[in-house]
């Protein structure tokens, strides 16, 4: 399905306008993106290939509050992921949007979990791309936001930028030099103010408790990689056990990561 098909439009949810892409034939699918992305940032790594994903689902996929092109909130627990959770919700109801397979990379990620436990008749399975931290390893990545927004409304995103540059990249992607200035451009395309808020709201963030997430049936994907401190494999492996019916798959080389459009693909097709 050509891009030219899909419809892009935006919608006040829950007193934010967000904006979306919608096309695609068949069951529905609703994406959410990382921290600081959004579905340009989305569609630049090239994680999931939409246009073959929208040849036998259709795919909702927006910017979250405060990301992209949609609106800002002042009250940071907006940005909780469960409060993110209730925005994805709202916009399936005001899409006509009933039943559908909630998936997403981080952020993304622990949306689609918190829609499930707070909808679970409405999410038919999930799609769980480098699960974040969460639980008890929470608070030290909490601190870490709260310095991060401390930096950037004092200094800007240079600092950020410099201390990011000397940290090692996640396994599969050691070794590629335009990297860091990737990374480096996608920070200094953001407003300095919009990129503290969103920071200071990823402190309110944490996943479901594991007695709810034990509680989820749907059929469940969990792709991650190796060597990143910010998705440890230690939460994908924890949810593979809390999850009666996930499957994990953990990687370590770039192939296998852009092989992961096509695993997804293959899931969707048999839920769906």
């Amino acid at each position: 399905m050509s891009d030219r098909d899909v419809m892009t439009g935006s919608i006040v949810v829950r007193g934010a306008e967000l904006a979306y892409e919608w096309g695609g034939v068949g069951p529905d699918v609703v994406w959410g993106h990382g921290l600081t992305s959004s579905m340009a940032g989305e569609q630049a790594a090239g994680l999931v290939s939409w246009p073959r994903v929208r040849e036998a689902n259709r795919v909702l996929r927006y910017d979250a509050r405060g990301h992209g092109s949609s609106a800002s909130t002042s009250d940071r627990h907006g940005y909780a992921w469960s409060a993110l959770a209730q925005d994805q919700l709202a916009m399936a109801d005001a899409l006509g949007i009933e039943s559908y397979v909630a998936g997403g990379a981080s952020m993304g990620c622990a949306t689609a979990l918190h829609a499930a436990v707070q909808a679970p008749q409405r999410v038919r399975a999930l799609v769980l791309l480098i699960p974040p931290t969460g639980w008890e390893s929470r608070a030290g990545q909490a601190e870490l936001y709260e310095s991060m927004a401390a930096i950037v409304e004092r200094d800007g995103v240079e600092p950020l930028i410099a201390a990011s540059a000397q940290l090692p990249p996640a396994d599969p992607f050691v070794g590629l030099a335009d990297l860091a200035e990737q990374q480096a451009d996608a920070l200094r395309a953001w407003d300095a103010g919009r990129l503290a808020q969103v920071f200071r709201g990823a402190t309110t963030a944490q996943l479901p408790d594991r007695e709810q997430i034990a509680r989820l049936t749907q059929p469940t994907l969990v792709l991650a990689w190796t060597g990143d401190a910010t998705h440890p494999v230690a939460t994908a492996d924890e949810l593979g056990g809390l999850l009666p019916h996930a499957e994990v798959e953990v990687v370590s080389d770039l192939g296998a990561v852009l092989a992961w459009s096509q695993r997804v693909q293959a899931f969707l097709a048999d839920v769906g």
